[in-house]
């Protein structure tokens, strides 16, 4: 039976011609399709997929390894003295205590007054007392006066917190007796730092004079060397820190620093005149090198009060405030 080439047939698969399927399409590619688009080429032309390669690193020097002896070196164990004792130092001489009021703005004025202070004696020394021997008399006065202040805070500070105690009213004297005990300790320490200075340079002399050999003089001269080493660092700065914070009296009252500064600088210009006589240079340089630092301090101590008394409202008479940060 005819099927007219569209019936299945025995030819080829999916064609026209005799013996093939009449609904498919010719075999192998269609030329000139117009049903299939062109091909356009892709814009973009194929992408590195590594687009940046670092450099190669620039062949440079071996990081230096530091040497095992450096723990023995002499900066290494200067600078771990002295970090150690400014540590203990502040932690046993510079307390706040509850009631202190820290104020920044006092505390620069205080920072300036210092700088322009030593500006000042610099200057007047250059110009009346640059003479021989000048700068390390300046030098041994100024260690003096750091090392004698604590002296004079252990002697005369207990008579002005004695008057400050009777002058604040009858039912604040217990309050302010019960927190004597924080300047009491600073003052044993410090106490405690001058006698085992003094001890061990006395046994040292004692093991010099009877002439130690052998392992006995090596561990008393390493023994009396460390201890003087650390020792003397710890002893300057506890000298200048509990001259500055006398002696942690701010547990006692807030306004109570400034009163012994101002007592303690006073009472170190009488010494020094007694000792030094009048500074050198005309009687106006004269009075303005004696009294220009104890005014300036008394200045600067009143202003504090007034301005406890004015901003946070502490009065010499008055409770201590909680602590107040500006």
């Amino acid at each position: 039976m005819a099927t007219g080439g569209w019936g299945p047939g025995t030819g080829l698969p999916g064609g026209n011609a005799p013996g093939g399927q009449g609904w498919g399409p010719p075999p192998g590619p269609q030329v000139n399709n117009p049903y299939v688009p062109p091909q356009t080429p892709h814009p973009y032309p194929p992408q590195n997929p590594y687009p940046y390669v670092p450099p190669a690193p620039a062949p440079g020097r071996a990081p230096r390894r530091r040497s095992r002896l450096w723990f023995l070196s002499a900066p290494y164990l200067v600078t771990a003295i002295l970090r150690s004792a400014h540590r203990v130092a502040t932690r046993l001489f510079v307390q706040e205590g509850d009631g202190r009021i820290v104020d920044r703005t006092v505390d620069r004025v205080q920072v300036a007054r210092t700088v322009l202070g030593a500006v000042a004696t610099a200057a007047l020394f250059l110009a009346y007392g640059a003479e021989k021997d000048g700068w390390e008399d300046a030098a041994t006065g100024g260690v003096a006066n750091m090392i004698i202040a604590p002296v004079l805070l252990i002697v005369g500070g207990p008579l002005v917190i004695l008057g400050f105690v009777l002058y604040a009213p009858p039912h604040l004297r217990p309050h302010l007796r019960s927190r004597l005990h924080a300047p009491l300790k600073a003052v044993g320490w410090y106490l405690l730092t001058v006698i085992v200075l003094v001890g061990t340079l006395l046994g040292v002399g004692q093991a010099a004079k009877t002439d130690l050999h052998g392992w006995q003089g090596f561990v008393v001269g390493l023994a009396g060397l460390a201890v003087l080493a650390w020792g003397i660092p710890f002893f300057l700065l506890a000298s200048l820190y509990s001259a500055r914070s006398a002696f942690n009296t701010a547990h006692v009252h807030p306004m109570l620093p400034p009163v012994v500064t101002v007592v303690l600088v006073w009472v170190l210009a009488v010494f020094n005149l007694i000792d030094s006589g009048m500074p050198e240079g005309p009687p106006v340089v004269q009075y303005c090198s004696l009294l220009g630092g104890p005014l300036s301090v008394t200045v600067v101590s009143l202003w504090e009060m007034h301005r406890m008394r004015a901003r946070y409202g502490v009065t010499v008479r008055g409770t201590a405030p909680a602590p107040v940060l500006r």
